[in-house]
């Protein structure tokens, strides 16, 4: 199969809707015109890659109207199927490319899964409140960007890293003191789902933790992200100096 194998379906289904197709025109596989509008051009291809892609958008500087035709796939999901991907077809829709697939000859036919239009995102509030909530609430930066197959130490990981940590120093730890130390908020919720299963329960309201919890602790002190303990020490009473607590 060769490129040019797409231009007959691609001229066929521009000429039903009234445009006077011309291929090879200054570089441009098809070229359309219809009074005077802007021209449509399409360029062929027979899959989707960014080499089409790159090619598309400099065709922008000649029209709004861009379109990029591949072959259509025999299934759509699949090897060979990435032009029915949700994340491809975001990504014509932001470059303000067209997208359609085409049946060759003998068959013919063209399906339109992108009109070339303006993008205008819309931002997503939620996921933008997520994100700003997890660098604000993440302590330093223990994971380096780019990182794979490592965990990454997130603000949630941080603080059961502190539950974990604050529990192995007294062997055993009640809900009650783990929440007076200040520094676990959410103490009661990372101790009840246990995500990573490093607690575990050894009486109504007290945790210890496990032997995995032993050996993660130990895996991420040696990478050096072990979060900081600081708890404030109660307050002590000094004749003379500092008034008597009241009852």
């Amino acid at each position: 199969m060769r490129e040019c194998d797409l231009y007959a379906p691609v001229k066929d289904f521009l000429q039903t809707q009234g445009y006077d197709v011309k291929g090879e025109i200054a570089g441009c596989d098809v070229v359309g015109v219809r009074g005077g509008e802007p021209p449509i051009i399409v360029e062929l291809k027979l899959q989707l890659s960014l080499a089409l892609v790159l090619q598309g958008v400099d065709r922008l500087s000649l029209s709004d109207r861009v379109y990029l035709a591949v072959v259509r796939p025999r299934r759509r999901r699949g090897p060979g199927a990435s032009v029915y991907r949700r994340d491809v077809r975001a990504l014509c829709r932001r470059l303000g490319l067209g997208l359609m697939t085409v049946e060759p000859e003998p068959r013919g036919g063209v399906e339109v899964l992108v009109d070339p239009e303006p993008y205008r995102p819309r931002k997503k509030a939620r996921r933008l409140g997520r994100l700003l909530g997890e660098h604000a609430r993440r302590a330093g930066d223990p994971t380096r960007g780019g990182v794979t197959r490592t965990p990454i130490v997130t603000a949630y990981r941080q603080e059961a890293l502190r539950c974990a940590l604050l529990i192995r120093d007294g062997r055993r730890t009640s809900l009650r003191a783990l929440r007076e130390t200040g520094i676990v908020p959410n103490a009661a919720r990372i101790l009840q789902r246990d995500v990573y299963g490093w607690f575990e329960r050894v009486a109504r309201a007290t945790y210890g933790v496990t032997d995995r919890a032993a050996r993660d602790m130990a895996r991420f002190a040696a990478a050096g992200t072990l979060p900081e303990i600081r708890v404030e020490p109660p307050a002590l009473y000094c004749p003379g100096r500092c008034p008597p607590p009241t009852s």
